[in-house]
């Protein structure tokens, strides 16, 4: 007998499901189902995002707080899951405290390492909106491609982006064109683990084609270190002295 863990995508808990959620989701309870089936013994979760600038927005935008905002949808998400006969043995919410416990733990121990250190950088804000926004909330062009894309990685050219570099940059919520505010933040040296990747990258032959040849090329355009927080409203207070008004990025 086999241990199958199987983690379906957590949608985003700032707006009712839509056949796009469901049909992304499916999956992952089929293969629960046939694990189950087969004899295995499977863990098959999931939950309700609660945290980030989309459901700030969206409470905002009804004059209600994030949390009840959340609270609202993942209601709603628990009631779809249940009536489309969804077979999760776990479906929790971010918002949940044994997960932000778990979370600012977490990043309690990794705060010791050497990998993370502290960073000066522009970050993104949107005027019309009144807030920070996360990269995936940026719409502009590629400065590698000039396709539309989002501020995080361009999908037409697969470049990994920095939210400063996109051409034209406008808000994805309201379409106004942001502006950038310097901010202090905490990153992961993600530059430092280049041997490490390279050696699990050749190490792992059974992995998709695509995934290595994606591996390896951002192995050899070189490693970006990656924000670990942001100055987001609504979100996981970040478990360090100085930082008490920031939050935990993903």
């Amino acid at each position: 007998m086999r241990t199958i863990l199987i983690g379906g995508a957590w949608p985003y808990a700032n707006g009712s499901l839509h056949i796009g959620h469901i049909a992304g989701l499916l999956p992952g309870d089929v293969l629960a189902r046939y694990h189950r089936a087969v004899g295995d013994r499977v863990c098959y979760v999931s939950g309700s995002d609660c945290h980030g600038s989309p459901v700030a927005i969206r409470a905002r935008q009804e004059n209600r707080s994030p949390q009840e905002i959340s609270d609202f949808y993942h209601r709603e998400f628990t009631e779809c899951f249940q009536r489309l006969g969804f077979s999760y043995d776990v479906y929790s919410k971010t918002s949940a405290e044994e997960h932000r416990e778990f979370v600012r733990e977490f990043h309690r121990t990794l705060y010791e390492s050497p990998y993370v250190y502290e960073k000066e950088t522009p970050q993104a804000y949107c005027g019309h909106c009144d807030t920070f926004l996360a990269d995936r909330f940026m719409l502009g062009k590629c400065p590698d491609c000039g396709a539309d894309t989002r501020g995080d990685q361009c999908d037409a050219c697969g470049a990994v982006l920095e939210p400063e570099t996109l051409v034209e940059p406008v808000c994805a919520v309201c379409h106004n064109p942001i502006g950038f505010r310097r901010s202090t933040h905490l990153y992961i040296a993600i530059s430092k683990l280049r041997d490490e990747l390279e050696s699990l990258a050749d190490s792992r032959p059974e992995w998709r084609k695509n995934a290595l040849a994606f591996t390896k090329r951002y192995i050899e355009e070189g490693l970006r270190d990656r924000a670990l927080t942001r100055d987001l409203e609504w979100g996981i207070p970040v478990p360090k002295a100085g930082y008490e008004q920031k939050t935990i990025y993903i």
